[in-house]
């Protein structure tokens, strides 16, 4: 049974963009959306991994879970999706915590 599924991608090659729009729409730039199996779901997102390089791609599509979906995410990225206690949340790396006070001290 075809799902609403959502891609999100952040420099990727453009013949991956090319594959993600076979089978999904991409409504802005870089934000794809489509009802697909989940057998399709599961083979885009082999493809994305494969070749998403430098590049970042999250997957967002409906699971049993208690927020109703689940992330998948591929490529270098600063936000990551951890576990807690059965909530999916994004923890923020890669900025040192003086630097954020130092941001908001700012002017």
């Amino acid at each position: 049974m075809p799902s609403l599924i959502v891609v999100a991608t952040t420099a990727v090659p453009d013949h991956l963009r090319g594959a993600l729009s076979r089978w999904t729409t991409e409504v802005v730039p870089g934000i794809f959306v489509g009802s697909v199996s989940a057998r399709v779901r599961d083979e885009l997102w082999n493809q994305v991994t494969a070749v998403v390089g430098d590049g970042q791609a999250v997957l967002v599509h409906p699971a049993a879970t208690e927020q109703g979906y689940a992330l998948r995410t591929a490529g270098t990225r600063r936000r990551v999706p951890v576990d807690f206690d059965g909530l999916t949340l994004i923890k923020m790396t890669g900025i040192p915590d003086g630097t954020r006070a130092k941001k908001a001290q700012s002017p």
